[in-house]
Formats: structure tokens, C-alpha cells, sequence
């Protein structure tokens, strides 16, 4: 697996502070860790363990949705 590129759309803003609409943009790398960074005027920057830590923390139970910009990759043996 190579880094991904992803972004967060907030269908809707739990806590008053990020707005709706793209909100973050992430990068998922190959070791599994995560580097989110906020747009909002509160900007900030965070490194986490993995994808589910960011969905648990910030998906808001649905409300804000991870999307992907970069496909998957395959590897060469088609796995």
C-alpha cells in the first residue's frame, strides 16, 4: 500500500468550531499512520495511529465523511 490523499466533508458541524463542507485534508501513509490538517481558521496539524483513530475521533457518527482522492494501489501480484 502507498500514501493516500483524503479529505473530510462535514455533513455537519457537531461542535460549532469547523463549519461543513471540505474541513481537513489527510494524508494516509503506508505504515498505517495518518497526517490530518485542519482548514478552518483554527488551523492545526496532527499525526495519528491510524485511519480508524481519525473516524473515531472526528467522523461525529456519520457527519463527517473521509473521502479518498487517490485511488488504491495494486499491488504488482494483483492483490
Amino acid at each position: 500500500m502507498g500514501m493516500r490523499r483524503f479529505h473530510f466533508l462535514r455533513l455537519k458541524d457537531a461542535s460549532g468550531v469547523s463549519g461543513v463542507g471540505i474541513v481537513a485534508e489527510g494524508i494516509l501513509f503506508s505504515n498505517g499512520k495518518v497526517a490530518l490538517e485542519w482548514l478552518s481558521s483554527h488551523a492545526s496539524t496532527a499525526i495519528y495511529d491510524s485511519i480508524a483513530d481519525v473516524e473515531l475521533i472526528h467522523g461525529h457518527e456519520g457527519m463527517t465523511k473521509i473521502v479518498f482522492d487517490d485511488e488504491e494501489e495494486v499491488k504488482k501480484d494483483g492483490s
